[in-house]
């Protein structure tokens, strides 16, 4: 966590809120999709200021592994965060979940390398976490900008504005796709819009993407099970879609997931291009930056 009692510019704190943490602990099993290893999480109550923490326990050293923006390791298709020791892999959705119930501090018990899939969504974490957050004592400053910040790699953009309201739109493109195309979704987000609209959103593929991840022994825990998969211009899994912008709706999801990594919750109105894991990671960086120098210590 971050010290917020000196601010050289007081107006970048919008307003305040008391940190949150769960008032018991939260478990969780299933499959990783990448490593096809089983593994049970714990999500534990801790006190305030400690931010949020992922524990390997299936290690003798019990590896601690803060959930910052400085210990991300890798984004391949997900977001890895690690030390000099280990490493725990796709932690976007449970950590969209804390954000969009704004939760700040817990400790993460994982008995392996990647947390579970779970359906692809965050809905599975969303429905046991919601019942059992709970308010601390602290407060916790909310953060406003002054100005436009904006990240732009090849065909990927960001922009965050300032904002009354806290707001996230994404356009996702996908030119010379039959189903996919262009999709575009944008919603004020609140701990109601996050559970009817965003959560329920799984991950999803392309059939090709995934055939060839699976032969290079990359995906060794998918199955329709665990996302959405296109192929031409079908959906492979024999339920559907679970909304008709399922894939850019995912997109909001994670990306909500990626800025929580910041440490801290800004009121703006994001909106991304085509951005993954790699380009949120470093979008929320330079916002982080631009904080920090305008006051935060």
């Amino acid at each position: 966590m971050f010290s917020y009692d000196v601010l050289k510019d007081e107006k970048l704190a919008l307003a305040k809120r008391k940190q949150r943490s769960v008032s018991k602990a939260v478990e969780f099993c299933g499959r990783g999709v990448f490593t096809g290893i089983d593994t049970v999480i714990r999500i534990k109550p801790c006190e305030e200021d400690a931010g949020i923490t992922f524990v390997r326990t299936d290690l003798p050293t019990q590896e601690r592994i803060a959930a910052t923006l400085d210990n991300v390791k890798s984004t391949p298709r997900c977001t890895i965060l690690g030390n000099v020791a280990t490493s725990i892999q796709t932690v976007e959705h449970l950590l969209s979940v804390l954000g969009a119930l704004q939760i700040d501090n817990v400790v993460v018990e994982v008995n392996g390398p990647e947390l579970p899939i779970m359906d692809g969504s965050a809905k599975p974490f969303f429905d046991k976490i919601a019942g059992c957050r709970c308010e601390q004592s602290k407060d916790i400053p909310i953060f406003m900008l002054d100005k436009p910040i904006s990240f732009s790699c090849d065909q990927t953009f960001l922009l965050a504005l300032p904002s009354h309201e806290l707001r996230f739109s994404y356009l996702l493109s996908y030119p010379n796709h039959p189903v996919l195309n262009s999709q575009f979704y944008s919603l004020v987000l609140n701990e109601e819009t996050y559970e009817t609209e965003i959560a329920p959103s799984r991950t999803f593929s392309l059939y090709e993407e995934v055939a060839y991840l699976v032969d290079k022994g990359l995906l060794k825990g998918a199955s329709l099970d665990h996302g959405v998969v296109f192929q031409a211009d079908k959906v492979l899994n024999p339920e559907g879609l679970r909304f008709k912008n399922e894939p850019v709706r995912h997109k909001i999801l994670d990306l909500i997931g990626d800025l929580k990594l910041i440490g801290f919750s800004i009121q703006a109105h994001f909106i991304s291009v085509r951005s993954g894991h790699f380009a949120n990671v470093a979008f929320a960086r330079q916002l982080k930056e631009h904080l920090i120098g305008n006051g935060l210590s």
